[in-house]
């Protein structure tokens, strides 16, 4: 792990509206000295100078060039970069739990419950969470004003089925669960009573979803905050926290014009 001695340097390509700002919150979190490059959206896509970064042109991107070295190392991926910050940088955070129990170092079974939740949520943010928000997001703009109106009602019908034969279902599973562990954890947030990098990772998708979840479907009682109360009471703690707020007050010290959520 780095000391303070010998920190790298490390350069964040931040796209507007996109999980970049996950990174940015995560490096606030850390503590770490950075470099911002920020890119807009041209037509709801990744601009493409950011090939030029990573050949597949997305975002987040980020670039560590470590000590002594000259030659940058790339990341792309938010799992990713998630976990390799963590693991590198957030020995004296809250970021990545202590991984072994007392005594059982190394041993089948003895990682912690908070660890093993950390992992899992790593790759649960980008393998189930955010492809089915997305989904909802872009199935949703087949209703929007960007739809000519001759033919919106035409495309608003098969959106309205999709969303009740695949989206809706999955969605009420997705809150569901998440209910769940938040009932589960022990504290306030997924892992445990202190805010981890899985939390940071998801923050994005559930911050720009949490005023839509009730247009996706017909629910039972008052809605989805009556059924679901410690999940939004969690999403309401994630854009509450002073390093999610820094964050953003770190994008529109550059431009106050730049997007944060996504919308299509």
């Amino acid at each position: 792990m780095a000391t303070s001695e010998e920190q790298p340097k490390i350069k964040l390509y931040w796209l507007e509206k996109s999980r970049a700002q996950n990174i940015l919150w995560l490096l606030e979190e850390l503590k770490l000295p950075y470099e911002l490059e920020v890119f807009r959206r041209v037509n709801m896509l990744a601009p493409p100078e950011l090939q030029k970064i990573h050949p597949l042109g997305k975002s987040p991107v980020i670039s560590v060039t470590p000590p002594g070295s000259a030659e940058p190392i790339v990341l792309a991926e938010s799992g990713f970069i998630t976990q390799y910050l963590s693991e590198h940088f957030g020995g004296n955070t809250t970021m990545m739990p202590k991984r072994w129990k007392d005594g059982q170092e190394g041993k089948i079974g003895g990682e912690t419950e908070q660890w093993l939740r950390w992992q899992y949520y790593l790759h649960y943010a980008e393998g189930s969470l955010m492809p089915m928000l997305l989904m909802a997001m872009i199935i949703g703009s087949l209703k929007g004003p960007g739809i000519p109106f001759f033919i919106r009602p035409i495309t608003s019908m098969v959106a309205n089925q999709l969303f009740s034969r695949i989206i809706f279902p999955n969605v009420k599973t997705q809150l569901s669960f998440l209910e769940r562990q938040l009932e589960t954890s022990e504290g306030n947030y997924l892992c445990g009573p202190e805010l981890t990098s899985a939390d940071v990772l998801l923050s994005f998708g559930l911050i720009t979803a949490k005023d839509k979840f009730e247009t996706f479907g017909t629910w039972e009682g008052s809605g989805p905050k009556e059924l679901f109360p410690k999940f939004f009471a969690y999403i309401d703690r994630l854009e509450a926290h002073a390093g999610y707020k820094r964050s953003v007050g770190k994008i529109k010290e550059i431009d106050s014009s730049l997007g944060i959520r996504f919308s299509t």
